[in-house]
């Protein structure tokens, strides 16, 4: 009797266990979708608290690689993924299947003090690349422009180079950043820098600029006239199901589009 007692125990503790597992949602990737990632899932386990949502942000490149190799279940991205990333994950038996969740513009920022207000997107490109190297090219103070971008593995630095530098490479004597948290705190520590951040970033602490004359905002970034606008991804293993699709639904649903919106990125609507 006491064996069989011992024996429904361990089932019961097996299935709790099981449960649990299969109560989770891991999701990984870009910094730039963290804040919509966590607020999300926040409110998400406050609807479902058997649910439990964890939340890490190590980059758009690696979110997409963890979805390849199993240690995610869904990865975040600031960018698609690349033609060579869906062929290798086809390989490893995962089908890419893109959500736009959100959209997002990337804004270049300098100091509150920079006698600047507007910037083109030649100017910035050639900033960029090297070619200016000095505020007074651009009408500022004659004080050579320290270039901050982001690391190659970002997705905000893929967008950039694809839609500002065109054929060009960011200048080698660019000081590199990990996200745009540190882009912000690295603008607004340096009176003579420049920058770029999601439009979710900006604060205060820095000025956004005006490119080709266009004011950054939700509407100028839903309609396209921002020239550096962009979607904002969740990637899931082929179809959702399960939790991970009742995730995603509600990310798309009204009250998870009213959070976008909240962390200042923006909506589908």
């Amino acid at each position: 009797m006491k064996s069989l007692q011992a024996l429904l125990v361990m089932l019961v503790m097996l299935v709790s266990v099981c449960a649990y597992a299969e109560e989770s949602i891991r999701i990984d990737g870009s910094t730039t979708v963290l804040p919509i990632a966590q607020k999300t899932a926040e409110e998400f386990n406050k609807k479902y608290p058997n649910i439990k949502v964890s939340v890490t942000g190590s980059g758009s490149g690696n979110g997409i690689k963890a979805i390849m190799d199993g240690t995610t279940d869904i990865a975040t991205s600031s960018r698609e993924a690349k033609e060579k990333e869906v062929t290798a994950a086809k390989a490893k038996g995962v089908v890419m299947t893109p959500f736009i969740v959100a959209y997002d513009g990337i804004v270049p920022v300098v100091h509150p003090s920079m006698k600047i207000d507007k910037i083109t997107m030649a100017q910035l490109r050639d900033i960029y690349n090297g070619k200016i190297k000095d505020w007074k090219e651009i009408g500022g103070p004659n004080r050579p422009i320290t270039v901050v971008s982001r690391d190659t593995s970002s997705g905000t630095y893929e967008v950039w180079e694809e839609k500002v530098m065109k054929e060009d490479r960011v200048q080698a004597g660019a000081l590199l950043v990990a996200s745009n948290g540190q882009a912000v705190q690295t603008v607004a520590g340096n009176p003579f820098a420049i920058g770029y951040v999601g439009i979710g970033y900006l604060d205060k602490s820095v000025k956004s600029l005006l490119v080709n004359d266009v004011k950054d905002s939700p509407d100028t970034v839903r309609n396209g006239t921002w020239p550096i606008a962009r979607g904002l991804y969740m990637y899931t293993n082929g179809k959702p199901a399960g939790n991970i699709a009742k995730y995603i639904e509600f990310v798309m649903s009204k009250e998870g589009q009213d959070i976008v919106n909240s962390v200042k990125f923006v909506s589908l609507k």
